[in-house]
């Protein structure tokens, strides 16, 4: 079992950064996938970034986030990071983070095993 606690987010101009982190517990952290999804009002939760087990060599990311998000991961304190940087107005949404047994986190909701409680991150135009 794994929980994920996030932290992070808030309310944010656009152009602006944020940095969401999401803490997971136990001692396999390092052996799970992990990823982020956003769901918008009104709006089925869609795919943000993923980075691969282990030392996170592998990275992918939803084409509208390209060049701007950065996912990455640091197992000595079992957390993965998503940075944000030139954020939209278009970015608003609630954020989740999630833990994939598989060496490398797909794109589909069901692929991911652990969910964390999602975090509100609003940008203002």
């Amino acid at each position: 079992q794994v929980q994920l606690v996030q932290s992070g987010g808030g309310l944010v101009q656009a152009g602006g950064s944020l940095r969401l982190s999401c803490a997971a517990s136990g001692r396999t952290f390092s052996s799970y996938a992990m990823g982020w999804f956003r769901q918008a009002p009104g709006k089925e939760r869609e795919f943000v970034a993923a980075v691969s087990r282990w030392t996170g060599t592998s990275t992918d990311y939803e084409d509208s986030v390209k060049g701007r998000f950065t996912i990455s991961r640091d197992n000595t304190k079992n957390t993965v990071y998503l940075q944000m940087n030139s954020l939209k107005p278009e970015d608003t949404a609630v954020y989740y983070c999630a833990a994939d047994r598989n060496p490398m986190g797909g794109r589909g909701l069901l692929e991911y095993d652990y969910w964390g409680q999602g975090t509100q991150v609003t940008v203002s135009s």
